[in-house]
């Protein structure tokens, strides 16, 4: 039997573990990665990029391409609901309301504001094959795929796994230091004792994936996904346009979703599927090819343990989404970029074990935050449905009568058409979800600067940035010595640590250069002034969020979360800077907040 060591197993070759295969390798770690099917995801779901997410691909430079790739800005600036698709009534496809969504096509100075990067739209079945080229490019032979994780076995000093090569049926062992669960939960966390609590199967949906021109009956070319009540139903329909070369009304793809009782047995049947879809948008007749039909339950699950010694969780075998507000797969990336620096750090001997117990902490929480959003985002959907007066109970006559008082003149039906209003609004928390992308704040692998928690001004829709220990890195753009505008998030790369200081804090870049070169640990110093400095903050954006004064700094973690933080100069820089160190690496620590 053949047997391969290696630092960190990977089990699972999607979105998560795609990404830590990434990261990995950019941070000089050897690992392999494997993956039971013989090729990446069918699925064409987990398609909602958020910035953030996308802040991770592009230090990976993976961004542009799928940049290139996805939904162009105008073609998800809204989100839209309508009575239906087409039937017979005149208020079939009627739009009922549409919503600005992800910072309107980039367009919305808060997301502007808030990263390079914007948000964008690419399925999952067209993701993974750029993670997958990417992840090769790197280390083309660390990627198995039709390779099956048979059994581990762990103990102090790593995970010893049986892994069968399903194209021979010969088996192997892999020796790591670290497993990683990326797997769907498919098996790693159970074999590793860990339990997902929570609530299953809250309902169950089919999606159909289909090549169609639907292009007469989609009219608003700006309008992601189309939230469909139509009457003859009386059921929730969705129509989510898949590119791949064309998007908007001229997609030449489209995945359909519809919700369905747990003990209806029809949703086992194709035919019936195809035809019930055909049915819901109102085009018996319509010429469609079906590339895959999906059946799965909405669950809300959380890993009780993200860690088992030396096995860790990220992404579905850690927490189970509904797909409202597309925070699954963003999510597990960042998981990994959490953990990956982490145990890269340990690794080269440069933190103790006890930093690796900090990714439960600090994900964790945000985990079952993003769990519970999902599904409140989901059952806001129902509440719509519930101000529109549209039910299956009912007939298509009752239904439309409700509906036509979304249009109606008469003062009678103002309080109806104030009810639908609200509920439609409601739903700005998932297509506004600004500050649950960006607003959770960690507590354990940072050094608390004794300052107080902000109270959010909206938890859920606002993002207010700042560098207290915890937040993510603050967006600016600045100017290097030649006049180049650069991201401050761009200054330093993957696996670095980044120190900015005032504009009168140089002693602090110098102590930091003098720790990096004593400690081995990757530390990129800069000053940053609006008229002097290593780097010019032109439009005083980096002097509104740095929360110190001119001979402060703050330094930020490999993941572009703030550290730690100084208001102003210490009596010796280098011993503040190495006790930072020393407690960042070595902290036990006291749990996360989301």
């Amino acid at each position: 039997m053949e047997k391969l060591d290696t630092q960190v197993l990977i089990v699972g070759g999607g979105g998560a573990g795609l990404t830590a295969a990434m990261l990995l390798a950019d941070l000089g770690v050897d690992a392999i990665t494997i993956n039971k099917a013989a090729a990446t995801s069918v699925l064409p779901k987990a398609h909602v990029l958020q910035q953030r997410s996308m802040e991770v691909y592009r230090r990976l430079g993976v961004a542009e391409e799928i940049y290139g790739l996805g939904t162009p800005p105008e073609n998800m600036a809204h989100t839209g609901w309508y009575a239906g698709l087409v039937g017979d009534d005149p208020v079939y496809g009627k739009q009922i309301a549409k919503m600005e969504s992800w910072g309107a096509g980039y367009t919305d100075p808060e997301y502007v504001a808030a990263s390079p990067c914007r948000q964008t739209n690419l399925p999952q079945i067209r993701l993974e094959p750029v993670l997958l080229a990417h992840a090769r490019a790197r280390a083309a032979a660390s990627l198995r795929f039709n390779h099956e994780l048979l059994r581990f076995e762990q103990d102090d000093a790593g995970v010893t796994s049986t892994i069968r090569d399903g194209e021979t049926g010969e088996e192997y062992t892999v020796r790591s230091r670290y497993l990683f669960g990326a797997d769907g939960g498919r098996m790693v966390g159970e074999a590793a004792g860990i339990e997902m609590q929570g609530q299953r199967n809250i309902l169950y949906s089919v999606s159909v994936h289909m090549s169609a021109d639907l292009s007469k009956h989609i009219g608003d070319p700006s309008v992601l996904i189309h939230w469909m009540w139509p009457a003859h139903t009386g059921l929730l329909t969705l129509l989510i346009p898949m590119g791949p070369t064309r998007w908007g009304p001229d997609s030449e793809e489209w995945v359909f979703h519809e919700n369905y009782a747990a003990d209806d047995r029809r949703i086992w049947d194709d035919d019936a599927m195809v035809k019930d879809m055909k049915h819901a948008i109102g085009l018996p007749d319509l010429d469609a090819t079906i590339h895959k039909i999906t059946r799965w339950s909405f669950e809300a699950l959380v890993a009780e343990r993200f860690r088992a010694g030396n096995v860790f969780l990220l992404g579905d075998a850690a927490h189970r989404h509904g797909p409202t507000g597309g925070l699954g797969l963003n999510t597990a990336i960042q998981d990994a970029e959490n953990l990956c620096w982490k145990v890269a750090a340990v690794l080269k001997g440069q933190a103790s074990d006890a930093l690796l117990n900090t990714y439960e902490a600090e994900r964790q929480p945000v985990a079952a935050r993003n769990v519970r959003r999902s599904t409140e985002n989901a059952m806001n959907h129902m509440n719509i449905g519930a101000a529109l007066g549209v039910s299956p109970t009912q007939s298509e006559e009752e239904n439309l009568a409700s509906l036509r008082r979304v249009w109606s003149e008469d003062p009678a039906d103002d309080e109806y058409r104030a009810r639908v209003r609200a509920a439609i609004q409601a739903q700005t928390m998932e297509f506004r979800e600004h500050n649950v992308e960006y607003g959770y704040r960690y507590d354990a692998a940072v050094v608390p600067d004794g300052s107080p928690e902000p109270e959010p001004l909206d938890d859920v829709h606002l993002y207010e940035p700042d560098t207290r220990p915890g937040a993510p890195l603050p967006h600016a753009w600045l100017e290097d010595h030649r006049g180049n505008r650069v991201a401050v998030q761009d200054v330093a790369g993957v696996g670095q640590y980044l120190l900015l200081a005032g504009e009168d804090g140089g002693a602090w870049v110098d102590a930091a250069r003098r720790v990096s070169a004593e400690s081995g640990v990757e530390i990129v110093a800069h000053t940053v002034g609006h008229v002097a400095g290593d780097y010019l903050d032109v439009r005083l954006t980096w002097l509104r969020h740095r929360g110190h004064g001119p001979a402060g700094a703050v330094l930020v973690r490999p993941d572009r979360v703030v550290a730690w933080r100084a208001q102003e100069l210490a009596a010796d820089p280098a011993a503040e800077l190495q006790g930072v160190f020393e407690q960042l690496h070595q902290f036990q620590p006291a749990g996360a907040r989301a």
